[in-house]
């Protein structure tokens, strides 16, 4: 099944899960997945959550950021890839001056 995210409308998600400024994303979802697109801009998050009943793989595409994942940060850039498997806590920040632009899969835990 081919998902091409120029064909999904970005949708603008504003402190989402309580981060800073806005998270744009290209999101296809389906019951047991979400398979997105995201974009950070400079200064924005996404903030910090655990993850109950799934898990999430990000993939850093384009930009600059880190992540906190469990209470320790990680320097993110383009090729980066993070896993926060589920019962873990983790939130994405752009610290940089451009876009952070990442890939991210989150499969649901039945």
């Amino acid at each position: 099944m081919l998902i091409d995210f120029s064909d999904i409308e970005e949708k603008p998600l504003e402190h989402f899960k309580g981060g800073e400024g806005t998270f744009f994303a290209r999101m296809f979802t389906d019951p047991k997945v979400k398979i997105m697109r995201g974009r950070l801009e400079h200064g924005a998050s996404i903030g910090l959550h655990t993850h109950e009943g799934n898990s999430e793989i990000v993939f850093i595409l384009e930009g600059k950021g880190k992540m906190l994942c469990d209470g320790k940060y990680e320097e993110l850039s383009a090729g980066s890839c993070t896993y926060c498997p589920e019962g873990h806590e983790h939130s994405l920040i752009n610290d940089s001056k451009g876009d952070l632009i990442f890939f991210a899969v989150v499969p649901e835990h039945h």
